[in-house]
């Protein structure tokens, strides 16, 4: 009985494996994808090319906006990226990546009030601080040298 009961566990659990190696992948959004290997190789004009489209497609993509502004923001196209990473904090308030970056506009703007007020805003998301914080941080602490 003892070993009808074990084969039975057995069996169970092997179905159990095969059904979640059957569960579908989560898609890979490869548009994003190809926007962030543009964006590690500095290619900001072409890493344009693919954003703007793809956040018209995408309207609520908070990574889409973010990344199109900092690649607007490395164009010295400040406005635009403004409006990008505005977009991206109003999809998603919290997006760590946005707060820095919007931080970083606001400093090459010399606007210190804002870029601190997202400093701020990171130091209440990263409770124990995060890249973000820290790289905010810094770029604050030397402007204000």
């Amino acid at each position: 009985m003892l070993k009808l009961i074990l084969l039975a566990a057995l069996m169970a659990l092997a179905n159990l494996a095969q059904s979640a190696d059957m569960q579908p992948a989560t898609p890979v959004d490869t548009e994003l994808q190809r926007a962030r290997a543009l964006i590690s190789q500095k290619n900001w004009p072409a890493a344009v090319v693919v954003l703007e489209p793809y956040v018209v497609t995408k309207p609520k993509s908070a990574d889409g906006f973010n990344l199109l502004g900092y690649s607007y923001r490395n164009l010295k196209r400040l406005d635009e990226a403004l409006g990008a990473y505005k977009t991206a904090l109003s999809l998603d308030p919290d997006h760590r990546g946005a707060h820095e970056y919007i931080g970083m506009a606001y400093l090459q703007l010399g606007q210190m009030d804002k870029a601190r007020q997202h400093l701020s805003a990171l130091d209440k998301l990263c409770r124990f601080s995060c890249e973000e914080y820290r790289d905010l941080k810094k770029a604050v602490d030397t402007a204000a040298k």
